[in-house]
């Protein structure tokens, strides 16, 4: 009996060595230090971008239907791609900054190999979807920019999830959902852009810090 209970032990002292050894190598494969403090920020910032918009908007009398049936002023464009190019900014500003703060508390690089692929993996259907927009820019059809943003970045975090926290995908998952709908019902291309870029992304922050962060 004594032998049974002995080799249990053994058993279970060997099990407890393999699931930490595998944590350990997910751990080194991973990029971790992404912070949902910073998903929050973004979620934050897209909702600002927004304020502005529709500011803009009641100030000159448009609607965002506009966008899609008379069509919108070079000026009213420019103000728009700024707009977007701030709340960019902000984002990746809040992601490395929080990113780079919770590097430091768990003692990892924030630029090691892990980071690089994820960094690539990210980047690359962006800029893809950076030029098809400007591809849509250039033939004025601006109605199908937003749901086209939705999609490309929601499959950025599909692409770059396998090297980071894997919930990164659902996030990705809804994005692209949200960016085909608006592709169909056109009028409702803001309110999506809104979801996907604001709340979601808000969601999602505050998701990511209470499962990794909040000790």
């Amino acid at each position: 009996m004594k032998y049974k209970e002995l080799y249990m032990t053994q058993q279970q002292e060997q099990l407890e060595a393999l699931q930490e050894i595998r944590s350990i190598m997910d751990r080194s494969s991973r990029f971790i230090s992404l912070s949902g403090v910073a998903g929050i920020f973004a979620g934050i910032s897209a909702l600002a971008g927004a304020g502005a918009v529709l500011w803009y908007f009641n100030k000159h009398n448009l609607q965002y239907q506009n966008v899609y049936s008379s069509g919108i002023s070079s000026e009213a464009v420019v103000f728009l791609a700024v707009v977007a190019a701030l709340v960019f900014l902000l984002a990746v500003s809040a992601a490395i900054y929080f990113s780079a703060r919770k590097a430091q508390k768990v003692k990892q690089s924030i630029w090691h190999s892990q980071g690089q692929r994820l960094v690539l993996n990210l980047c690359i259907p962006l800029a893809v979807g950076g030029a098809f927009c400007l591809v849509l820019l250039y033939h004025d059809i601006i109605y199908l920019v937003a749901p086209a943003m939705l999609i490309f970045y929601g499959l950025s975090l599909i692409n770059s999830s396998k090297y980071t926290f894997r919930d990164i995908r659902y996030l990705g998952f809804c994005d692209v959902v949200l960016g085909l709908l608006a592709c169909f019902f056109i009028q409702y291309g803001f309110v999506a852009w809104v979801l996907g870029f604001g709340v979601l992304h808000i969601i999602y922050g505050a998701v990511m810090y209470y499962k990794y962060e909040k000790s």
